[in-house]
């Protein structure tokens, strides 16, 4: 046997973990500029942007530039949009379009990480919708998860009036959690035909032509200007904050979110998404000065755990439960006859490749 066969055992491991570091690396990279979506678009709308306007532009922009990628992913295969137009149609208007729209209402009105954090009560929205409709109580630790993110939707608002909270931002932030949560329903089937990166670009495209519609028929008010805009100590030209706006917390977002999600798994690639929580407040309070109160923080802890243990849950799935049922059922030990005993996971158990932009 030569050499070389002899070091493949040994070096398969160090590669796969070289793989594994890289991934997270990537990962990493897809939340931090995801998280910088927020402060770019504050600073534009306190120079007096309107959010469908920076909505508009964002959506615009960024499916120009995906558009360059996506076509030749198309090349013989352009059945796949005949095959998949309800999705995408459905992933720009509600997972692209008006996610983002409520979400920029929510930062005009709300510091960017208190918007960012009711708008990640998503999963919590998932797990108390499909108790509702299936009227079979959650898992212990999906349970627990979901009141723990409750407690710390209170701490957010801050009931008790030591930090003022405006109630209309409130109500958009909670809207874009509830479109997050719709988005994770319309795309939760598995889908191999039809590339992340067209979806990207379809759904950017379609989310864009619907702003511009309802800005032509004057449903959405639509405010540009000029003023520089202020980032941090630095005063910069209103189109460095729209640029960033586009390339780095849209374009290079989605590119290496999507990276991340071939190269970990879609499902630990958006567990790992959860840390754009946490760059999105540095980003917020280095280049705007904005830091939550002390009894926000720690709310904003609550909700991020209590994300954590829904989404460990995920990961867990169904296999362990219904394992051991399926052994106390006939008798034999965990793991014997698992090809049958076994269903096929909910369709909520596959994440997707491609996250809704925030």
């Amino acid at each position: 046997m030569s050499a070389a066969a002899n070091s493949t055992p040994s070096q398969a491991p160090a590669r796969r973990s070289s793989f594994l570091a890289s991934g997270l690396g990537v990962a990493l990279f897809s939340s931090a500029v995801f998280g910088l979506s927020g402060s770019f678009a504050k600073s534009l709308l306190e120079t007096g942007w309107s959010p469908g306007a920076a909505v508009t532009a964002r959506l615009t922009g960024a499916a120009l530039i995906l558009a360059v990628p996506a076509l030749p992913a198309l090349k013989g295969r352009w059945h796949q949009l005949r095959n998949n137009w309800m999705t995408i149609v459905l992933f720009g208007l509600i997972g692209v379009a008006a996610c983002q729209l409520f979400y920029f209402n929510a930062v005009a009105r709300l510091s960017v990480g208190v918007a960012l954090l009711l708008e990640y009560l998503a999963p919590v929205i998932i797990v108390l919708w499909l108790w509702a409709a299936s009227r079979k109580r959650p898992r212990a630790l999906t349970f627990g998860g979901t009141l723990l993110s409750l407690g710390g939707l209170v701490l957010v608002l801050d009931l008790t009036g030591a930090v003022t909270v405006d109630l209309v931002g409130v109500l958009w932030g909670v809207a874009a959690a509830v479109c997050l949560a719709m988005y994770f329903f319309i795309t939760a089937k598995e889908n191999d035909t039809l590339p992340p990166i067209v979806l990207a670009s379809g759904g950017l495209l379609v989310g864009a032509a619907v702003m511009w519609l309802a800005a032509a028929t004057g449903l959405l008010p639509m405010a540009f200007s000029t003023a520089d805009t202020r980032l941090g100590p630095w005063v910069a030209p209103w189109w460095v904050s729209l640029a960033g706006l586009v390339v780095l917390a849209t374009v290079l977002a989605y590119v290496s979110g999507i990276m991340a999600a071939r190269a970990l798994g879609s499902k630990v690639a958006s567990f790992v998404s959860l840390t754009e929580v946490l760059f999105a407040v540095i980003w917020a309070w280095l280049l705007l000065g904005e830091l939550p109160g002390a009894i926000q923080l720690l709310g904003g802890v609550l909700i991020v755990g209590g994300v954590i243990l829904v989404r460990l849950d995920e990961l867990r799935g169904p296999a362990a439960v219904t394992e051991e049922g399926a052994a106390a059922d006939t008798g034999k030990s965990p793991g014997a006859g698992k090809a049958a005993a076994l269903p096929a996971a909910s369709p909520l158990e596959h994440a997707n490749d491609v996250e809704p932009v925030p």
